[in-house]
């Protein structure tokens, strides 16, 4: 099962504040949309929280550091490290799974993803949640696609 990263991010490698995106591109969430249809979606609490309900259309998975975190939604599941999300996804045979944020989600996972799909976005923000430095020695491009207000670049790990 491929694990894949995908993010939006600024020029100055801002993703959001506090939990919350900065910006509101329908574009980029209509790209976001496409590409994770049908897919699980692991996320932080934060970010969960910030959306106000689960994605449909996707195993939604929260990673948690609180055991006794609970959410109102019964499909929603929740555990406590990756390795549980990423062996349930596997159980499930799902072909890959989206690694959708925030900034602690992205920093603890960026060395386990075999892939990143991330909106450059063309916009500079002032935030407190940023994206990881992308090593290029570790990441190389697979494709690049100017979306107008963004740029979408496949990464895949080098060998």
């Amino acid at each position: 099962m491929k694990k894949i990263i995908i993010a939006a991010v600024s020029q100055n490698g801002i993703i959001g504040d506090s939990g919350e995106m900065l910006w509101h591109s329908k574009e980029d969430f209509q790209h976001f949309k496409r590409t994770t249809m049908g897919f699980p979606v692991i996320m932080g609490r934060k970010t969960f929280e910030s959306m106000k309900k689960p994605l449909n259309g996707r195993l939604n998975i929260i990673i948690t550091r609180n055991s006794n975190y609970s959410t109102d939604f019964p499909e929603v599941i929740i555990f406590n490290d990756f390795t549980q999300a990423f062996e349930l996804c596997e159980e499930k045979k799902y072909e890959k799974a989206f690694i959708i944020g925030g900034g602690e989600v992205y920093k603890q996972t960026i060395n386990q993803a075999d892939e990143m799909i991330i909106s450059h976005m063309k916009l500079t923000a002032e935030g407190n949640t940023s994206f990881p430095e992308i090593d290029k020695q570790k990441w190389e491009i697979l494709s690049e696609t100017d979306m107008g207000a963004f740029v979408v670049i496949h990464y895949v790990r080098c060998n």
